[in-house]
């Protein structure tokens, strides 16, 4: 079952306390930067998570300023879309409520977004905090290197400050297109299952506190494995992507690799 730390308490919480009920995860982004995007995105793999453990979810978004340009900005990144919680209403009878934010929120920081809620954001729910993200000029508004930035966001924990260069974004690039091209291959083997023993690692790891930088070192590790037969390789990053939202399958039948 995944557990959240509660940044109020710093005590883990099971993110879905009722059997199946309906779970509320809201962002709240400020601003379209960095850092909003990366509050979101952080919103979208949580979403995920609860989705495969079979929790419906409830998205919304909060938050003034750009709405338009985060938007665009989400789309290219591979996150899927959140409800305005202007247009949202309320009393839908939410058994649990995740608000992903940077610290600071709901409080002075907050004060503009929380007015047009019209309440105080951490009032109720768990907290579940993003630290902030800066990029270098140029870096984070390429839209064809949008799937790498995803990677090099979710490649950080997500309560570490974040400096987003160059070298990072290509050193996730050429991870992307490492993967894809074993992907494909692995595409055209025997399919075989996920070992056990590698898929308790990735759900151990999404589970603990949706530790994503452990689950891109279980696939590190899957990789290089001289135990897991290819076609295992491909349901495990099939499966892994679930989560990571990579497009690690895009290549499949597109070409065969070099």
């Amino acid at each position: 079952m995944l557990r959240i730390t509660d940044s109020r308490t710093g005590e883990p919480t099971d993110a879905t306390p009722a059997r199946r009920g309906l779970t509320r995860v809201e962002a709240h982004v400020p601003r379209p930067d960095t850092t909003g995007l990366r509050v979101l995105l952080v919103a979208d793999v949580l979403v995920r998570a609860l989705e495969i453990s079979g929790t419906p979810v409830w998205t919304v978004l909060t938050g003034t300023e750009g709405r338009a340009e985060l938007r665009a900005r989400a789309t290219a990144l591979g996150i899927r879309p959140f409800e305005d919680e202007r247009d949202s209403g309320s009393g839908l009878g939410e058994a649990q409520v995740l608000r992903v934010c940077v610290p600071g929120t709901g409080t002075a920081d907050g004060a503009a977004g929380d007015a047009e809620a019209g309440r105080d954001e951490t009032a109720d729910g768990l907290r579940v905090e993003v630290a902030p993200a800066d990029a270098e000029s140029g870096v984070a508004d390429d839209d064809e290197r949008a799937s790498a930035l995803r990677l090099a966001l979710l490649a950080c924990p997500r309560r570490e400050p974040l400096r987003l260069d160059e070298a990072a974004l290509t050193d996730a690039e050429d991870t992307l297109r490492r993967w894809r091209g074993a992907v494909a291959t692995w595409a055209t083997r025997p399919s075989g299952p996920i070992p056990d023993p590698v898929r308790q690692q990735l759900r151990a790891a999404w589970e603990d506190d949706l530790d994503v930088p452990a689950v891109l070192g279980v696939l590190r590790k899957v990789e290089t494995s001289g135990t897991v037969p290819d076609g295992a390789r491909f349901e495990t990053y099939a499966y892994a992507d679930r989560l990571l939202g990579l497009e690690l399958t895009r290549d499949i039948g597109r070409e065969t690799p070099s």
